[in-house]
């Protein structure tokens, strides 16, 4: 009977997991947690939704309006695509290539990658997939310094009543996009990797 090499996602025991019937589960020998044996018939498909929904998105999170600001009467609103532009323009550098990595190049590269590991072995191969995999999971940290940058830039130009900010739909379309980046990772079991036939 074949078994398959389970670790406890609790207490990180690794198991010898034989083939389960129906209605049967297996228990982690030193903490009792249930042992997840197999993969959700859907999760690759609801991984390959969430990816698509958000490279669907992307291109109205960096296309509309992000923010609006009034100064004295002027009112000024700016996409994501466009405050970088004036960033580098304005010489602020650092700033602005932040902003480009962290928005612009990070969210497309996870979603099409996600979506490339929903595809079984049709786009790349196991070893491939595992590192796309690692990638991902690395990426992911860097993907949320750009919602600290412009919370900090709001803080700074919002001057009481002199400077008014209000967030445009573009705000929201990023949002969405961030939500489905990370409920397309959520959905993903990495064990699918190694499991498909």
């Amino acid at each position: 009977m074949p078994t398959v090499l389970r670790a406890c996602h609790c207490c990180g025991l690794v198991h010898n997991v034989p083939h389960l019937g129906v209605g049967e589960e297996a228990r982690c020998a030193r903490c009792g947690t249930a042992l997840k044996t197999r993969t959700h018939a859907r999760a690759r498909s609801r991984t390959a939704a969430f990816a698509l929904a958000g490279l669907v998105l992307f291109p109205l999170a960096i296309g509309l309006p992000i923010l609006r600001a009034e100064q004295l009467g002027h009112q000024h609103a700016t996409n994501v695509w466009q405050g970088v532009v004036e960033l580098l323009a304005a010489g602020e550098w650092a700033v602005g290539l932040v902003v480009l990595v962290c928005s612009l190049v990070i969210p497309v590269l996870k979603l099409v990658a996600m979506l490339a590991l929903s595809l079984r072995r049709q786009v790349l191969g196991q070893r491939h997939r595992a590192l796309t995999y690692r990638a991902v999971e690395w990426l992911g940290r860097w993907g949320m310094v750009d919602v600290l940058l412009v919370a900090v830039l709001v803080a700074l130009v919002k001057l009481g009543s002199w400077v008014q900010v209000e967030p445009g739909p573009g705000l929201f379309a990023f949002t969405a996009m961030v939500v489905c980046s990370l409920l397309s990772t959520a959905c993903f079991d990495p064990h699918s990797i190694w499991e498909e036939a």
